[in-house]
């Protein structure tokens, strides 16, 4: 009983793949409230995935599968691949070319991020900026962001990817964790509520709606911060022990 209820666990994670399958089938249908219904759904699964599997001690059950690397392959595509294919098959990118370089940049960037040892660290943070581009690729779509807007956008979070600041994994990280899903969990009903007006949305709705962003960028600065200051002052004291 225990290994189906752990096996169920990994179906429920690998599920993910077909969602981003069928993003990018939506895509190319042009589809996009369709696509953005599958972003919430497949957000959903990744902050209950790990819950369960942890709940469930699916690690020790099944030992034979990597979950987390199952993980990162689902999550892959549906943070990465398919938000990228939604942006650039939709017309959000540059025409020609120039718009398959633009989506390939996040991209690269993305599999760099995806296959770091250390892009979860040991106290649950993400290392550099955690490839949600299905969050940024939603706020495109419902702010309605000009090509060159879009792709200023793309380009500075692809750079963010390799800068080492620490961000909130709202689901794992214990400092102000509450707060953390509380929020998350908020967005997630502001995502849907959005989605189902599309496309007008209230404005001031998902003006609203980016407060958790703005909240969550702003929180893993400051945790970051503290860090880094927590380090040198540790640094600081053992060289004066020593001294």
């Amino acid at each position: 009983m225990e290994r189906l209820a752990a096996w169920s666990v990994h179906a429920y994670t690998a599920a993910g793949s077909v969602l981003a399958l069928l993003m990018v089938h939506l895509s190319y249908d042009g589809r996009v409230e369709a696509v953005l219904w599958l972003f919430l759904v497949a957000m959903v699964v990744d902050g209950s995935d790990g819950f369960l599997a942890r709940r469930l001690r699916v690690k020790e059950v099944v030992p034979e599968i990597d979950g987390a690397l199952l993980d990162n392959i689902v999550d892959y595509l549906t943070y990465a691949f398919a938000p990228m294919v939604l942006l650039w098959s939709c017309g959000y990118l540059p025409g020609g070319a120039a718009g398959g370089v633009v989506a390939c940049i996040p991209l690269l960037a993305s599999c760099y991020q995806f296959c770091r040892s250390d892009a979860k660290t040991e106290d649950h943070y993400f290392l550099g900026f955690p490839s949600y581009w299905n969050v940024v690729a939603f706020y495109v779509i419902v702010l309605e962001l000009s090509v060159a807007t879009t792709t200023a956008v793309l380009l500075a979070f692809a750079v963010l990817v390799f800068v080492p600041v620490k961000y909130v994994y709202p689901s794992r990280t214990a400092t102000l964790w509450g707060l953390n899903m509380t929020l998350a969990t908020i967005w997630l009903v502001l995502f849907g509520l959005i989605t189902w007006q599309f496309p007008d949305p209230p404005l001031a709705l998902v003006v609203v709606s980016l407060a958790y962003p703005i909240v969550y960028l702003a929180e893993s600065l400051w945790l970051t911060a503290r860090t880094a200051q927590r380090t040198r002052g540790a640094r600081a004291a053992l060289v004066t022990g020593e001294g």
